[in-house]
């Protein structure tokens, strides 16, 4: 049953300035929100180009163990994959072995986004991180990304491109075409592989030029 905001959150938007109650104490003794998520930690393209790069590896490898394909708002995507004990793959001795580069709702937990026209906020899931008694933090600080005022753009124009592919896919009747779009935008942003000795951004957006050439 779908939640609306008022029932998961505390209520509150935060922007990167403000102070949330999301720390809490490095997770120590806890890997809860590392365990039984299901399909839910969906992977973006720079997602997958970290995991690529600071892993020394490809996307195909990748799906061989880590991460499977499923469908979300009409795009093929991919998200970490369980292990059959239903933790995060990543996971060792319930610590997070790629920490430095994990992906970004990894990253942003228990905060969840909300995207409004060219602009992204962030609301605390009260339902969200076991702990209690967390800690107030910055959420520039609690992100820890870098390069963050191009990482926010880039996640609104990740977003506003999903919610434009959903709609054109959501129009169309033709099935074949829907997959021969869907499997195009799969390869496109995921499975051909980036240049990890380059900047990934300049990449991205001349992916995302092309395809705006080709999808009207």
């Amino acid at each position: 049953m779908n939640k609306n905001l008022e029932e998961i959150s505390d209520g509150k938007r935060y922007g990167l300035n403000d102070m949330v109650r999301a720390a809490c104490n490095d997770c120590a003794g806890c890997s809860s929100c590392c365990e039984d998520m299901g399909e839910s930690i969906i992977l973006d393209p720079l997602d997958i180009y970290e995991l690529t790069k600071n892993l020394n590896t490809t996307f195909e490898n990748l799906l061989k163990e880590q991460i499977e394909l499923h469908v979300a708002d009409g795009m093929i995507l991919p998200n970490l994959k369980m292990t059959d004990k239903d933790v995060c793959p990543f996971l060792q001795e319930k610590r997070c072995s790629i920490h430095r580069f994990r992906p970004g709702i990894c990253r942003v937990f228990p905060l969840g986004r909300i995207y409004e026209e060219n602009r992204l906020d962030y609301f605390l899931q009260v339902e969200g991180c076991v702990k209690e008694n967390r800690s107030k933090v910055k959420v520039c600080k609690w992100l820890d990304t870098p390069e963050l005022k191009k990482n926010q753009q880039y996640l609104i124009d990740w977003h506003a491109f999903r919610k434009k592919i959903e709609c054109i896919l959501g129009e169309m009747s033709d099935e074949n075409q829907k997959k021969t779009i869907t499997m195009f935008l799969l390869n496109t942003f995921y499975i051909n592989p980036y240049d990890t000795e380059q900047d990934f951004y300049p990449q991205f957006y001349a992916r995302l030029d092309r395809i705006a050439q080709v999808i009207a």
